[in-house]
């Protein structure tokens, strides 16, 4: 049995003027280090064996200062783990978005959540083969740790994946499960005065409500 422990990087600033990032490499800002290290601190309250990032800038920092706090020593990128790709709209506002792709209507080069959950669910399984009976720090992205969720509980809403927040998994005889959403390590993961991937990607906002709707339906 592995236990992975899937991190939110910090906030970057088109995080906090509510741009679509995907694979547009923006690094964290101030605040975002800042919740790094606050995570980094949450963290340390366990023993672990590794960190795993994304390539992208901002969980690779993210990534490296909380396994400085470790002591874990070089983080190691696995590029399966890299953010959803939103095609034409990435860079835009919620604005934006609303007037170029309303309802029901896929930017151009956007991936699907399903194709997302195909790359990064094998990808942290891999992970986990290889380093059986550990537990091991995997810094990813909203995007991508959305998908994740819905290919271990299908039809479950989960709630806000704000950033640096923690979500514990378990891989058993080859099976992804949930351990917790916001595993609290304690602690609440929940940083203060942090916004939610759907309050920053009209992307995720607009594909949630859907996923309400259809579950309401």
């Amino acid at each position: 049995m592995t236990e992975l422990y899937l991190v939110r990087h910090g906030e970057t600033d088109w995080n906090a003027a509510r741009r679509i990032q995907g694979r547009t490499d923006i690094p964290l800002n101030d605040e975002g280090r800042a919740q790094a290290r606050r995570a980094a601190e949450l963290l340390a309250r366990r023993r672990w064996d590794g960190v795993y990032s994304s390539p992208l800038s901002r969980a690779h920092e993210t990534a490296t200062i909380i396994a400085d706090r470790l002591g874990l020593g070089a983080v190691t990128d696995v590029d399966d783990l890299v953010e959803r790709d939103y095609g034409e709209a990435e860079g835009m506002s919620f604005e934006q978005i609303e007037a170029l792709y309303p309802e029901g209507v896929r930017a151009p080069g956007q991936e699907t959540r399903e194709q997302v959950a195909a790359r990064v669910v094998p990808a942290l399984l891999a992970l986990a083969e290889r380093h059986p009976g550990e537990k091991l720090v995997v810094v990813s992205h909203g995007g991508a740790i959305r998908s994740v969720l819905q290919t271990v509980e299908p039809g479950t809403q989960h709630p806000r994946i704000t950033n640096a927040s923690v979500h514990s998994f378990r891989v058993e005889d080859g099976e992804l499960r949930l351990i917790a959403f916001d595993d609290p390590i304690e602690e609440e993961s929940i940083l203060p005065e942090c916004d939610d991937i759907e309050a920053q990607n009209a992307v995720e906002a607009a594909e949630d409500d859907e996923t309400l709707q259809t579950a309401g339906a």
